[in-house]
């Protein structure tokens, strides 16, 4: 269980292929939206679902790379984001368009890293600025 608590160094982190940065990464965004979700209000699990998938489906987190590509992301995360969206054999699910689902993956890629190197402070921080950009869109 050690091994758990291991934290990579970044160059080791990168050896890592991107799908399985975004594998990882995958958890740490949804966690994140869970975990919102919850503490913003307590209701009905199956509103905080419908509320959630809103948030991880492939158009959202699309939307959110993108934004983050204007300057927000560092040139190692935009390295490693690149890498998530051009990498082979991604197969769009029917309900995102392969540039959204490609996008979608860039960016699970990044907070996969992000949580291998052990940096949930640069994690915490994009998520609230994609969440803080899409409370400003809706003011």
């Amino acid at each position: 269980m050690e091994q758990l608590k291991k934290v990579l160094t970044p160059a080791e982190a990168r050896q890592y292929s991107p799908l399985t940065l975004a594998f990882l990464g995958d958890s740490v965004y949804e966690q994140l939206v869970r975990s919102e979700l919850v503490i913003r209000a307590n209701m009905p699990t199956g509103k905080l679902h419908a509320e959630a998938v809103k948030l991880v489906r492939a158009g959202y987190q699309a939307q959110a790379a993108h934004y983050l590509l204007g300057g927000h992301f560092t040139e190692e995360e935009e390295y490693i984001y690149k890498r998530g969206r051009n990498s082979s054999h991604i197969g769009a699910p029917k309900s995102a368009t392969n540039t959204d689902y490609r996008a979608a993956t860039g960016l699970e890629a990044v907070f996969g890293y992000l949580s291998l190197i052990g940096n949930n402070e640069r994690i915490n921080e994009l998520y609230r600025i994609i969440r803080d950009k899409d409370q400003d869109a809706m003011d």
